[in-house]
């Protein structure tokens, strides 16, 4: 009998555990340079977050309802999106499915994020979401001026040496080798752009592009 419970709580550790690592595991996201986070995103706005609510949502998956949380938020200024003003932002409660925590505090943010059909705008720990005031001069500029000038252009995330580059509308992001981070100097202050002969190049500055560009080995 005592074996036979010895036993049985072993079995419910090991499940707990491994449903606890399943949870840890759940949410997994790909870096992405800002630029290409804007132009994957449905809505880029500016926004200060006023409050937030606990509200249930249905779970198409399980068929449950699960908590998620509604940031009431105040737009400042829209970069990409709909003609009508963001005043709530949703993403799941728990962060193990990329559910978002942000201060309520009146802090202003970047936040990139879908629209659903239902004209609601959703956000996850996938998405680009930074303070505003941790930007640089060159990337608030480029939500204006650059990211969607480049968007047929595709960065190409090098992980490893060598880094391979598959053609001539590709710029290689080599942050990750270089400074061992997706928020490096090509982050900062870079963007891709198409060129007049339809390659892309990296370009930094706030004029512009001109007929030269820099080459990766810029950064």
């Amino acid at each position: 009998m005592t074996w036979a419970l010895n036993s049985c709580f072993l079995t419910l550790a090991v499940l707990l555990v491994w449903q606890m690592e399943e949870l840890a595991e759940a949410c997994s996201c790909v870096p992405a340079h800002p630029q290409q986070a804007f132009c994957n995103a449905d809505v880029v706005i500016r926004a200060k977050v006023v409050g937030k609510e606990d509200i249930k949502v249905d779970n198409n998956i399980y068929g449950s309802l699960v908590t998620h949380f509604k940031y009431n938020v105040k737009q400042i200024k829209m970069f990409k999106g709909p003609s009508q003003n963001i005043d709530a932002i949703y993403t799941p409660s728990l962060s193990s499915v990329c559910g978002v925590t942000l201060k309520t505090n009146g802090q202003e943010y970047l936040i990139t994020g879908r629209l659903n059909d239902d004209g609601k705008m959703h956000i996850s720990l996938c998405n680009f979401i930074e303070h505003w005031e941790a930007l640089t001069a060159t990337q608030q500029k480029n939500l204006v001026q650059r990211y969607e000038t480049g968007c047929d252009c595709k960065i190409n995330r090098c992980t490893s040496i060598p880094c391979v580059i598959g053609g001539p509308a590709e710029c290689l992001w080599t942050d990750w080798i270089v400074e061992k981070t997706a928020r490096g100097n090509q982050a900062k202050h870079f963007s891709c752009i198409k060129r007049s002969d339809e390659s892309c190049a990296w370009y930094r500055g706030a004029e512009p592009p001109k007929k030269d560009f820099l080459d990766i080995e810029d950064p």
